[in-house]
């Protein structure tokens, strides 16, 4: 029998006297499991990833995230963890708790908060965008910066768009950097990672929808029909634009007019423009 010193998991009992188990040991498989997913190659085969923080994992469970385990550490009882413990229990799903070091060698920020959950990867196809005269769909190609592509995503979804497919090159969606800047809207997308431009020109052409894509040489966009019938959206690369499988497509170039002489706006803050213009003009045709 092994001393009583090497088991991994003290044992505490709860103020409602329930056995709780701690996780103490770094070399817990669930807590190396945790690490690796913060590697690309490990959500990519584990089709997992991992949220952190009070607020993104309360985001999780309101949007209905398909959550694997939270994973907690109390210090002390906190108004936070009373509501979402109520919540866990009633969807019966799994949390566990682990002490200070444990939780701080499985989060990928320097100081974490006190909590985070790993959520299972949805996996959408073509069949899972419901095309209709209203849609809108956002074709990120090449976004590099994680800042960038979080606040698209975030800004899509606040803008009435569900239908989001991002090419090969850009950031990975699951970037923690990425999905801290969501703020949760990750988990209220149809999202299509790693989808060849040729694939998206054909599903646009086949639904019917008009290609629109940001470009300092296209005409301006509040001067652009823009909110008749479903249309897709092109952003392009922060550096170079779209690729040339975009370019060379049938596809109507839109810009931002700008005054005093600026060049460009951020990659985001121009996604936001465009889509909010879409907004705009289609709530102007039904006044």
């Amino acid at each position: 029998m092994r001393p009583l010193l090497h088991i991994r998991r003290s044992i505490r009992f709860s103020s409602l006297l329930e056995v709780v188990y701690m996780i103490e040991s770094l070399q817990n498989e669930q807590v190396k499991h945790v690490v690796s997913l913060q590697r690309h190659k490990a959500r990519e085969e584990a089709q997992s990833f991992v949220v952190e923080g009070w607020r993104f994992v309360e985001e999780a469970v309101r949007r209905n995230a398909p959550i694997i385990k939270v994973f907690v550490c109390r210090d002390r009882e906190t108004p936070e963890w009373k509501v979402l413990h109520q919540t866990l229990c009633e969807r019966s799903i799994p949390f566990e708790e682990v002490n200070k070091r444990v939780l701080r060698k499985m989060s990928a920020t320097a100081e974490p908060q006190g909590i985070l959950a790993v959520v299972r990867q949805t996996i959408y196809t073509w069949a899972d965008l419901q095309i209709d005269r209203n849609s809108v769909l956002l074709i990120l190609d090449g976004i590099q910066d994680p800042g960038n592509l979080g606040t698209i995503l975030r800004t899509a979804l606040a803008s009435g768009v569900r239908y989001v497919c991002l090419t090969p090159g850009t950031v990975d969606l699951y970037n923690p950097k990425v999905l801290r800047s969501t703020m949760g809207a990750v988990f209220s997308l149809v999202l299509l990672p790693g989808q060849q431009p040729e694939d998206v020109l054909g599903f646009c052409q086949e639904r019917g929808l008009k290609l629109f894509m940001g470009d300092i040489q296209g005409s301006s966009v509040y001067h652009t029909q823009l909110g008749d019938g479903p249309v897709a959206l092109i952003v392009g690369n922060e550096g170079k634009g779209p690729s040339l499988s975009f370019r060379r497509a049938e596809v109507q170039y839109v810009t931002i007019p700008m005054a005093h002489d600026v060049e460009s706006l951020n990659v985001a803050i121009a996604t936001g423009i465009l889509l909010y213009e879409i907004v705009r003009q289609r709530d102007s045709c039904t006044t």
